[in-house]
């Protein structure tokens, strides 16, 4: 199961995806949710759902990286789609003893489900799709004009990106300390729920323990290269914005007042 959280993992690649900005990709992500929760209609959906596949053919990424992305969430989509099912009212589709399964219910937990899916898969494209040093120089520009009224961009962006790099890290050392706790007798895998969250105690000290060693470590290894913040800060790569990524912004944005229009202008929807 943690093998398949791939949550702050960045796949290098020189594809189109990869080349766009970040900036232009942080903006069309933004875009992009704001659509994915005005959408209406199944056509909208299913149309979102193809981009979304033809956006990870164009990066080059494997389409399983889909799967893996969700798979660590189903038990949240199943619980989601579940409590709209057996919580509200409409017409009864299935029926046993007391409990009742309604169609709008069922349609009502779907969508969010569907919903839900496409956030994951449209944040995972970027963060597989960009490095944690341009999402840094990227989100520490968006929020430079908050800077001039005092705002940190800078500390903002870089805590954004020691947190999605740690990710990856954390997991892979969770991992490790399974497997360390499984060779000395430790079960994670049976019992019930209690007994399941009681076994899980013997890995959350260590882990614990080696989160706050290595921020120590980054802490000390930052000060030793004598950090002092973004000001006075210069970069090796400038980022400019090109062609591709306004055609990318504005496509998305035509997306977003297409799909605003068909909500509240042709009524109906799932």
């Amino acid at each position: 199961m943690l093998n398949d959280i791939t949550i702050g993992q960045y796949f290098p690649g020189q594809s189109i995806v990869h080349r766009l900005d970040p900036r232009a990709k942080i903006i069309g992500l933004t875009l992009f949710v704001a659509m994915v929760f005005t959408l209406a209609h199944w056509p909208g959906y299913a149309g979102t759902g193809a981009g979304l596949v033809l956006s990870y053919v164009a990066a080059g990424l494997p389409l399983r990286l889909l799967a893996r992305a969700v798979r660590p969430l189903s038990f949240l989509l199943l619980f989601t789609v579940a409590m709209n099912a057996l919580m509200l009212p409409g017409e009864v589709i299935w029926h046993w003893k007391f409990v009742s399964v309604s169609r709008e219910g069922l349609i009502q937990g779907l969508t969010l489900a569907v919903r839900l899916i496409y956030l994951i898969v449209g944040s995972s494209l970027l963060t597989y799709t960009t490095s944690p040093i341009a999402l840094t120089d990227a989100l520490e520009r968006l929020l430079s004009p908050g800077r001039r009224r005092g705002g940190p961009a800078h500390g903002l962006a870089m805590m954004m990106s020691i947190a999605l790099r740690f990710i990856p890290t954390l997991i892979g050392e969770t991992d490790r300390i399974m497997k360390a706790q499984a060779s000395r007798g430790a079960d994670f895998g049976h019992g019930n729920i209690v007994r399941r969250a009681r076994n899980m105690l013997p890995l959350l000290v260590p882990l614990f323990v080696s989160a706050f060693r290595r921020a120590d470590e980054l802490a000390t290894a930052m000060e030793a290269r004598c950090y002092r913040g973004g000001e006075g800060r210069t970069r090796m790569r400038q980022l400019k914005m090109r062609a591709g990524d306004w055609v990318v912004i504005a496509g998305l944005a035509i997306l977003l007042v297409m799909s605003l229009w068909m909500r509240y202008h042709q009524g109906g929807g799932v």
